[in-house]
């Protein structure tokens, strides 16, 4: 793969470069539009493969902020249409990585010294490359590591990279009011955590240490001699990454021993840790030669707050959900529901959430559940395409629900995707055994 030598860091660089990715985008849909006229049953396949293929490619030489956008809505299968979700994937774990005379000058700034003054042996050629940083191989006294360097820029330029999508997020969801400030904070927030790799070195070192009880689940070691603010280096940990691992297994019991350990691991870290791994793709989970899951990449941890996490759960039980009265009480204490609401709003908003946590929470209303069932992901699909087209929906005020929802809704996104592509039957509440 072409190596990066530069990385567009300036507000103004990055923003002539959405507007380029722009104006392509601008070129499909006129070609689009002009063969629509002469062949009426022409679909949108192709607009949506031109679009996300020029998106990416505009995308992936800016890489951070940018890139992680792409990466977050890739996991949002069932509501993105199959060619973004193809393509953005790729942000996962496949992009241009940078060139080694870049790598080497990272380290130079980092420790004053280049990686082969500190390490017996070095790979200047990257062997993974995503979104924030990309991952060398190393040796130290004859222990394989994994070094993941932060690409340059990339923390400095989170706030204009924001600023420049804020505009698309409000006509997109239609975000009104002063009051949407606080999911893009929310968001500036996180990304700006996932930067600071000496944050991220004491989360890994705190989840490795809380969660290596669990069955099946295993963790690197973290060197912090050999890590700093911008480089994080870890144990080299063999494996395939979990989407390739999903795609060639056979062994259903594999698969449900993967299952467990992956449900157990999120269960455990939102319901005892009260803090959890929000950015659950198959990028950072691997499968080792043993068939145990490893977890990595502990940049982006989202504490769960208690007036938050009781109401949000609250909504897991059916008696709950079914009672209208207490159902309304709890969507205004998460903000769900406004006090500013007209009656038509309070009315559309309930039913709309009914409707989705009726669905969403099924996973939670018995012992076990089985997420190969296609039927289940079938309906979240539809659910999706309804309110994509749902005009009315439109209409209202899109500020809706707690700032916590952001995080956790793609934590819960990514995890039932994850659990689909293992077709894992799982026991619920297995997790608790370890809570002791």
């Amino acid at each position: 793969m072409k190596t990066i030598d530069y990385i567009p860091t300036s507000k103004i660089e990055r923003a002539t470069k959405l507007v380029q990715t722009g104006a392509k985008v601008g070129v499909n849909y006129l070609k689009y539009y002009s063969e629509k006229m002469v062949n009426t049953d022409l679909t949108r396949d192709k607009l949506n493969e031109d679009n996300a293929e020029d998106i990416y490619d505009g995308l992936k030489s800016m890489k951070g902020s940018a890139l992680k956008v792409a990466q977050m809505l890739s996991m949002d299968k069932s509501f993105l249409p199959q060619a973004y979700v193809d393509k953005f994937s790729l942000s996962q774990f496949s992009v241009p990585p940078l060139s080694a005379p870049l790598v080497l000058k990272t380290f130079k700034s980092n420790f004053g010294k280049t990686p082969y003054e500190i390490f017996d042996e070095f790979n200047p050629n990257s062997v993974n490359a995503a979104s924030i940083g990309q991952v060398h191989l190393a040796v130290k006294n004859n222990k394989k590591l994994a070094v993941k360097i932060q690409y340059p820029g990339v923390a400095n330029s989170i706030s204009s990279d924001l600023a420049l999508v804020k505009p698309v997020a409000i006509r997109m969801f239609n975000l009104q009011g002063k009051d949407s400030d606080k999911y893009f904070k929310e968001v500036e927030d996180k990304l700006t955590e996932e930067t600071n790799y000496l944050l991220e070195l004491k989360q890994s070192q705190e989840v490795a240490k809380a969660c290596q009880k669990i069955e099946n689940l295993v963790f690197p070691q973290y060197y912090p001699e050999y890590s700093s603010e911008k480089i994080i280096t870890m144990d080299w940990m063999s494996g395939i990454h979990l989407s390739q691992f999903t795609t060639k297994n056979k062994d259903v019991k594999v698969a449900q021993k993967l299952g467990q350990a992956l449900w157990d691991f999120y269960m455990y870290q939102i319901h005892i840790l009260r803090k959890v791994h929000a950015d659950p793709h198959p990028g950072n989970f691997l499968v080792n030669t043993e068939n145990q899951l490893v977890a990595l990449d502990f940049g982006c941890m989202k504490k769960i707050p208690n007036d938050f996490y009781n109401p949000y759960f609250e909504l897991v039980n059916k008696k709950v959900i079914d009672n209208k009265m207490l159902f309304e009480e709890i969507l205004f204490e998460l903000e769900i529901l406004r006090n500013d609401d007209s009656q038509e709003e309070i009315e559309y908003f309930s039913q709309m959430f009914y409707d989705l946590l009726s669905l969403f929470t099924k996973p939670f209303q018995s012992a076990t559940f089985d997420f190969s069932d296609e039927v289940f992901f079938q309906n979240i699909a539809k659910l999706g395409e309804r309110f994509t087209k749902d005009t009315t929906l439109r209409k209202m005020n899109g500020n809706r629900g707690s700032k916590h929802f952001i995080y956790m809704n793609r934590t819960f996104f990514g995890l039932y995707n994850l659990m689909f592509d293992l077709k894992a039957e799982i026991v619920v509440n297995e997790f608790k055994k370890y809570s002791n």
